[in-house]
């Protein structure tokens, strides 16, 4: 595999138009093509699983500055291109861990959603089976979030390795999405074995709010 050190293309775009890492490219090529934000955004809620360094952040609130956004990660945000856009009102930080009870609860509270979206990854050990394992259970995670705290008619989009129960995932958000299907942005690395799984249209909830 190639050094991740070097920056490509993405990366040095990245930089230019301010932003802190390259993945804002793969949530803009997924926006363009599935109409995540509006420009207005007013009323809208979203939650950003895995949002550090803060991009995917970052561009939804430059892109519908009048947003709810609650963003959630164990590692704290970049500061150095939001130029103030953290510190808003309508933008909550969390840092912690997205399976912890107590961030759980706080994340119930700021809800229902309009948009779930996670680019949680694990951090890879070089081990495929393992590191396929660990972005399932992270997947997995981020659709229970979805299916519990999404509105009726909502979109959630998931990070996930291909491999192992991939494919039983994506099952499982058929069966709870009207539309649902797997998509690799222009942007991820080319020997990256990422995709994101797309859920639009929620459909009504049928699982315990409090289980």
């Amino acid at each position: 595999m190639g050094s991740y050190d070097k920056p490509d293309f993405w990366s040095q775009k990245a930089q230019k138009e301010a932003y802190p890492a390259r993945s804002v490219y793969k949530l803009k090529e997924m926006d363009e093509k599935f109409s995540l934000f509006r420009p207005s955004g007013g009323g809208r809620k979203v939650l950003d699983l895995g949002a550090a360094p803060g991009s995917w952040s970052l561009y939804a609130l430059r892109k519908s500055p009048a947003l709810d956004l609650t963003a959630v990660d164990l590692s704290p945000l970049s500061r150095d291109f939001d130029r103030g856009l953290f510190e808003g009102e309508n933008f909550s930080f969390l840092q912690g861990d997205m399976t912890d009870p107590g961030i759980r609860e706080a994340i119930r509270a700021r809800g229902p959603f309009d948009l779930v979206m996670s680019d949680a990854a694990p951090a890879t050990s070089g081990n495929r089976s393992l590191d396929t394992l660990r972005s399932l259970a992270l997947a997995e995670t981020a659709l229970d979030y979805g299916e519990r705290f999404l509105r009726g008619g909502g979109t959630l989009i998931l990070k996930i390795f291909q491999g192992g129960q991939s494919a039983a995932l994506l099952k499982r958000i058929q069966r709870s999405f009207e539309s649902a299907k797997a998509f690799k942005p222009q942007a991820c690395r080319s020997n990256s074995f990422e995709t994101y799984f797309v859920g639009m249209k929620f459909k009504a909830a049928v699982l315990p709010k409090d289980a």
